[in-house]
């Protein structure tokens, strides 16, 4: 059950209140960790047309593995504190890069990429069990404020960890 919803162009209040409506509406209930990552990298997708990869890294060992995504094939693995995604886990701090040219040790699996946003799955104890990865075809596209929205958003998936 699909119900289509148009975002409002400038991300904002409105536009955050939306996307947790719609977050809650698909992975609120579920309880397999597979099916709700699919759905809310499938909503983020949907929310952010600017973006052109949305998705998951898991934690597993000393290493994040590709979890459910939305775009074209990406990397299947990334070592603590490599690129940005192993930046965040590494440093337990969600990472905005305005321009992933500048970001020393950027994995490039896009070249149409630009900018990269990436926010730490915590558990209720605190320790990192994966993290969501958003990229955009666009420099700057991603803001505090949007660090700040997706912080919030990803508490719903502590229960996972």
């Amino acid at each position: 059950m699909y119900i289509d919803v148009e975002y409002p162009s400038v991300r904002g209040e409105e536009f955050y209140a939306l996307l947790d409506r719609q977050l809650k509406l698909y992975t609120g209930q579920e309880a397999d960790v597979t099916a709700a990552l699919a759905n809310f990298s499938a909503v983020l997708a949907l929310a952010f047309p600017k973006a052109n990869w949305v998705g998951f890294y898991l934690v597993s060992g000393e290493e994040l593995v590709l979890g459910p995504f939305q775009g074209r094939p990406a990397v299947s693995r990334i070592g603590f504190g490599e690129g940005v995604c192993g930046t965040a886990w590494r440093e337990d701090a969600s990472q905005v890069v305005e321009d992933v040219d500048c970001f020393s040790g950027h994995i490039a699996c896009d070249c149409n990429t630009h900018s990269e946003i990436v926010v730490p799955l915590r558990g209720t104890d605190g320790r990192i069990w994966g993290v969501l990865d958003m990229d955009s075809f666009l420099p700057g596209h991603f803001t505090d404020e949007d660090r700040r929205e997706l912080e919030h958003c990803v508490l719903s998936l502590r229960r996972f960890a």
